[in-house]
Protein backbone atom coordinates (compact mmCIF):
# COMPACT_ATOMS: atom_id res chain seq x y z
CA UNK A 1 0.00 0.00 0.00
CA UNK A 2 1.27 3.27 -1.04
CA UNK A 3 2.67 5.59 1.59
CA UNK A 4 0.65 8.62 1.45
CA UNK A 5 1.69 10.68 4.98
CA UNK A 6 4.73 10.51 7.19
CA UNK A 7 4.53 11.91 10.65
CA UNK A 8 7.84 12.98 11.98
CA UNK A 9 9.10 13.52 15.38
CA UNK A 10 11.10 16.94 15.97
CA UNK A 11 13.39 16.55 19.09
CA UNK A 12 16.61 14.18 17.61
CA UNK A 13 14.47 13.47 14.84
CA UNK A 14 14.98 16.80 12.88
CA UNK A 15 16.78 18.96 15.63
CA UNK A 16 19.65 18.40 17.29
CA UNK A 17 18.41 18.92 20.90
CA UNK A 18 18.28 15.81 22.69
CA UNK A 19 21.66 16.61 24.63
CA UNK A 20 19.99 19.74 25.76
CA UNK A 21 17.06 18.39 27.05
CA UNK A 22 19.05 15.89 29.41
CA UNK A 23 20.83 19.33 30.53
CA UNK A 24 18.05 21.10 31.17
CA UNK A 25 16.24 17.58 33.22
CA UNK A 26 19.25 17.60 35.07
CA UNK A 27 18.92 21.18 36.45
CA UNK A 28 14.93 20.69 37.15
CA UNK A 29 16.17 17.53 38.91
CA UNK A 30 18.49 19.34 40.97
CA UNK A 31 15.96 21.73 41.67
CA UNK A 32 14.64 18.82 44.46
CA UNK A 33 17.90 17.29 44.93
CA UNK A 34 17.51 14.78 42.87
CA UNK A 35 20.64 14.16 40.47
CA UNK A 36 20.96 11.10 37.75
CA UNK A 37 23.95 10.66 35.28
CA UNK A 38 23.55 11.77 32.07
CA UNK A 39 23.33 8.13 30.49
CA UNK A 40 20.15 7.77 32.93
CA UNK A 41 18.14 11.13 31.49
CA UNK A 42 19.18 10.42 27.67
CA UNK A 43 17.29 7.30 28.25
CA UNK A 44 14.23 8.67 29.03
CA UNK A 45 14.30 11.54 26.17
CA UNK A 46 11.86 11.24 23.80
CA UNK A 47 9.03 11.21 26.62
CA UNK A 48 7.11 13.67 28.01
CA UNK A 49 6.86 14.92 31.61
CA UNK A 50 3.85 12.58 32.42
CA UNK A 51 6.01 10.21 31.16
CA UNK A 52 9.64 10.86 32.01
CA UNK A 53 9.31 12.03 35.50
CA UNK A 54 7.61 8.90 36.90
CA UNK A 55 10.37 6.29 35.50
CA UNK A 56 13.18 8.16 37.34
CA UNK A 57 11.09 9.00 40.16
CA UNK A 58 8.21 6.58 40.99
CA UNK A 59 6.69 8.21 43.24
CA UNK A 60 6.19 11.38 42.48
CA UNK A 61 2.61 13.17 43.04
CA UNK A 62 1.00 14.87 40.13
CA UNK A 63 1.92 17.94 41.53
CA UNK A 64 5.69 16.98 41.85
CA UNK A 65 5.56 15.91 38.16
CA UNK A 66 4.41 19.54 37.44
CA UNK A 67 6.49 21.21 38.96
CA UNK A 68 9.80 19.71 37.54
CA UNK A 69 7.91 20.07 34.30
CA UNK A 70 8.01 23.36 34.53
CA UNK A 71 11.83 23.85 36.02
CA UNK A 72 12.58 21.79 33.01
CA UNK A 73 10.61 24.31 30.54
CA UNK A 74 12.25 27.38 32.10
CA UNK A 75 15.21 25.99 31.62
CA UNK A 76 14.53 24.85 28.08
CA UNK A 77 12.86 27.50 26.75
CA UNK A 78 14.96 30.25 29.05
CA UNK A 79 18.10 29.39 28.11
CA UNK A 80 18.94 26.15 25.44
CA UNK A 81 16.12 26.26 23.22
CA UNK A 82 17.90 28.85 20.90
CA UNK A 83 21.33 27.11 20.81
CA UNK A 84 18.88 24.48 19.15
CA UNK A 85 20.06 23.42 15.45
CA UNK A 86 18.11 21.80 12.70
CA UNK A 87 20.16 18.58 11.33
CA UNK A 88 21.34 19.07 8.12
CA UNK A 89 19.31 17.92 5.35
CA UNK A 90 16.22 18.08 7.63
CA UNK A 91 14.39 20.72 5.85
CA UNK A 92 15.14 19.04 2.23
CA UNK A 93 13.76 15.64 3.87
CA UNK A 94 10.45 17.19 4.15
CA UNK A 95 10.80 19.10 0.92
CA UNK A 96 11.35 15.58 -0.74
CA UNK A 97 8.50 13.96 1.64
CA UNK A 98 5.60 17.11 0.34
CA UNK A 99 6.90 17.11 -3.65
CA UNK A 100 6.60 13.36 -3.54
CA UNK A 101 2.60 14.20 -2.43
CA UNK A 102 2.85 12.33 0.54
CA UNK A 103 1.39 14.68 3.83
CA UNK A 104 3.88 15.95 6.12
CA UNK A 105 2.77 16.34 9.84
CA UNK A 106 4.95 16.89 12.69
CA UNK A 107 4.00 14.89 15.77
CA UNK A 108 6.19 15.66 18.80
CA UNK A 109 5.98 15.13 22.40
CA UNK A 110 6.86 19.08 23.38
CA UNK A 111 4.88 21.69 23.98
CA UNK A 112 2.90 23.42 20.99
CA UNK A 113 5.55 26.79 21.83
CA UNK A 114 8.50 24.56 20.74
CA UNK A 115 6.61 23.04 17.76
CA UNK A 116 5.67 26.55 16.79
CA UNK A 117 9.34 27.40 17.29
CA UNK A 118 10.49 24.51 14.84
CA UNK A 119 8.30 25.07 12.66
CA UNK A 120 10.40 28.49 11.69
CA UNK A 121 13.69 27.07 12.84
CA UNK A 122 13.64 24.27 9.77
CA UNK A 123 11.53 26.68 7.46
CA UNK A 124 8.91 24.26 6.82
CA UNK A 125 5.20 25.98 7.81
CA UNK A 126 4.42 25.81 4.18
CA UNK A 127 5.42 22.16 3.62
CA UNK A 128 3.92 21.02 6.99
CA UNK A 129 0.34 19.49 6.72
CA UNK A 130 -0.90 19.81 10.78
CA UNK A 131 1.27 19.57 13.94
CA UNK A 132 0.57 17.41 17.09
CA UNK A 133 1.61 18.28 20.47
CA UNK A 134 1.73 17.02 24.69
CA UNK A 135 -0.78 20.23 24.95
CA UNK A 136 -3.17 18.31 22.12
CA UNK A 137 -2.96 14.69 24.21
CA UNK A 138 -3.61 13.35 27.76
CA UNK A 139 -0.32 10.65 27.53
CA UNK A 140 2.62 11.48 25.67
CA UNK A 141 4.78 8.50 24.16
CA UNK A 142 4.92 6.22 24.67
CA UNK A 143 1.59 6.02 24.68
CA UNK A 144 0.29 6.21 21.61
CA UNK A 145 -2.05 9.44 22.06
CA UNK A 146 0.51 11.80 19.96
CA UNK A 147 0.53 9.24 16.87
CA UNK A 148 -3.42 8.55 17.11
CA UNK A 149 -4.40 12.35 16.88
CA UNK A 150 -2.14 13.22 14.04
CA UNK A 151 -4.03 10.17 12.71
CA UNK A 152 -7.04 11.77 13.18
CA UNK A 153 -5.43 15.10 11.19
CA UNK A 154 -4.87 12.94 8.30
CA UNK A 155 -8.10 11.05 7.99
CA UNK A 156 -9.07 9.17 5.86
CA UNK A 157 -5.91 7.36 5.90
CA UNK A 158 -5.60 3.86 7.06
CA UNK A 159 -2.43 2.57 9.56
CA UNK A 160 -0.87 0.83 6.85
CA UNK A 161 -0.71 4.72 4.65
CA UNK A 162 1.52 5.98 7.25
CA UNK A 163 5.15 5.91 8.59
CA UNK A 164 6.22 7.30 11.42
CA UNK A 165 9.69 8.97 11.31
CA UNK A 166 11.40 8.99 15.03
CA UNK A 167 14.96 8.88 17.04
CA UNK A 168 14.21 7.07 20.37
CA UNK A 169 11.91 3.69 21.21
CA UNK A 170 9.37 5.49 22.49
CA UNK A 171 8.43 6.95 18.83
CA UNK A 172 8.56 3.45 17.53
CA UNK A 173 6.29 2.12 20.50
CA UNK A 174 3.97 5.00 20.35
CA UNK A 175 3.62 4.20 16.70
CA UNK A 176 3.34 0.55 16.70
CA UNK A 177 0.47 1.02 19.09
CA UNK A 178 -1.26 2.74 16.54
CA UNK A 179 -0.30 0.38 13.63
CA UNK A 180 2.13 2.23 12.40
CA UNK A 181 5.97 0.99 11.42
CA UNK A 182 8.53 3.41 11.96
CA UNK A 183 11.82 3.91 10.43
CA UNK A 184 14.54 5.25 12.97
CA UNK A 185 17.52 7.94 12.86
CA UNK A 186 20.55 7.79 14.91
CA UNK A 187 20.48 10.87 15.44
CA UNK A 188 19.05 11.14 18.64
CA UNK A 189 21.59 8.70 19.90
CA UNK A 190 20.12 5.77 21.13
CA UNK A 191 21.42 2.18 20.72
CA UNK A 192 20.88 0.22 17.36
CA UNK A 193 19.57 -2.43 19.34
CA UNK A 194 17.23 -0.66 21.58
CA UNK A 195 15.63 0.80 18.51
CA UNK A 196 15.73 -2.69 16.58
CA UNK A 197 14.35 -4.02 19.72
CA UNK A 198 11.04 -1.33 19.98
CA UNK A 199 10.31 -2.67 16.37
CA UNK A 200 12.21 -0.52 14.15
CA UNK A 201 11.21 -1.28 10.53
CA UNK A 202 14.81 0.08 9.33
CA UNK A 203 17.90 2.55 10.38
CA UNK A 204 19.38 5.72 9.37
CA UNK A 205 21.95 7.98 10.53
CA UNK A 206 19.96 10.64 10.24
CA UNK A 207 17.81 12.89 7.96
CA UNK A 208 20.46 13.38 5.59
CA UNK A 209 20.85 9.78 5.28
CA UNK A 210 17.54 8.67 4.92
CA UNK A 211 16.95 11.97 2.48
CA UNK A 212 19.78 10.27 0.18
CA UNK A 213 18.18 6.85 0.26
CA UNK A 214 14.54 7.97 0.04
CA UNK A 215 13.93 5.94 -2.87
CA UNK A 216 15.00 2.64 -1.42
CA UNK A 217 13.37 3.54 1.72
CA UNK A 218 10.07 2.46 3.71
CA UNK A 219 9.03 6.27 2.67
CA UNK A 220 8.72 5.74 -0.67
CA UNK A 221 6.03 2.81 -0.27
Amino acid sequence: MAIRAILFDIDGTLVDSNDLHVRAWEEAFATIGAHFDRATIHAQIGKGTDMLVPTLIPDADEGLQERLGEAHGKVFKGRLMGQVKPFPGAHDLLVRVHAAGQAVVLASSASAAEVDHYLDLLGVRNLVHATTSSDDVERTKPAPDIFAAALEKVAPLAPEEVLVVGDTPYDVEAAARCRIGTVALRSGKFPDAVLRAAGALALYNDAADLLANYDRSPLKG
